[in-house]
Parts: structure tokens; sequence; C-alpha cells
């Protein structure tokens, strides 16, 4: 079983939506954690978000990425420039892999605003998930 670590810069928003449908889509082919170079707590919008989709993330915490320090991760996909720029050092073996999404915690605007574009990032996160659980996740 392949281990998958989705690392942004305050696993709150991007990262735990990926995580969820990482988790989603690999089933039982990974095991999927979350984290960030610090912690700010998961997003109250991300959560909501992702249960529009029918994905459940609000048993999910907020973890800074040195509480896996001892886990053998396969992949750590960064899902922003910071995370990507501050990742710490992981063995050689594991494959960095890199996407960066815009950050939808910094949306302004009405409420509906708002809204869509946490659902923009949700769509493209939920796209990156499927092609990699598709792609490298298979080889």
């Amino acid at each position: 079983m392949k281990k998958i670590l989705v690392l942004c810069t305050g696993n709150s928003c991007r990262s735990q939506m990926a995580e969820g449908y990482l988790r989603h889509f690999a089933g039982s082919d990974a095991e999927v954690y979350s984290a960030g170079i610090e912690a700010h707590g998961v997003n109250p919008r991300a959560v909501a978000t992702m249960r529009e989709d029918g994905i459940d993330i609000s048993g999910h915490t907020s973890n800074r990425v040195d509480e896996y320090a001892g886990v053998a991760f396969d992949y750590v996909l960064t899902v922003c420039d910071n995370a990507r720029e501050r990742c710490p050092y992981f063995p050689a073996r594991v494959q960095l892999l890199h996407h960066n999404f815009p950050d939808p915690a910094k949306a302004t605007g009405t409420e509906a605003e708002i809204a869509a574009q946490f659902r923009r990032v949700r769509d493209q996160i939920k796209d990156y998930a499927r092609d990699f659980v598709a792609g490298p996740l298979k080889k």
C-alpha cells in the first residue's frame, strides 16, 4: 500500500480537500495523510464545500508536517508554492510532485463569490486527485 502526504501551508483547505479526494479515489490502494508547514485548523468552508460533493472531511485534523517525521511516504504532493519552497527534506525514494492551487481561504467578495471560489478550487483538486490515482499511483 502506497503512503501519500499532501502538503500545504496551513493544512486548512487545499491539502484537506486533496486528502479527502485521494482517500475517495484510491480506496484501499493508499494511505493518505495531509499536513501543513503550519497548522491553521480545518476551514469550515472547505468542509461544507466538500460535503456538497459527497465527501466528508469534518473529522479531519490540521497537522504539522513534523508530526509525520517517522512515516515512510512514497509520494509527497505539495499543493501550494509556499509548501514546495519550504518542504522539509524527505528521503530520495520519495516522489515529490507539485501543483499550485489558488488559496480559496483568501477569496474575497460576497458569500456567494467566496463559495464559488471554494467550489472552483475543489473541482480543480478533484480532477488532480483523480488523475493522480489513475496515473502515478497505479504505476
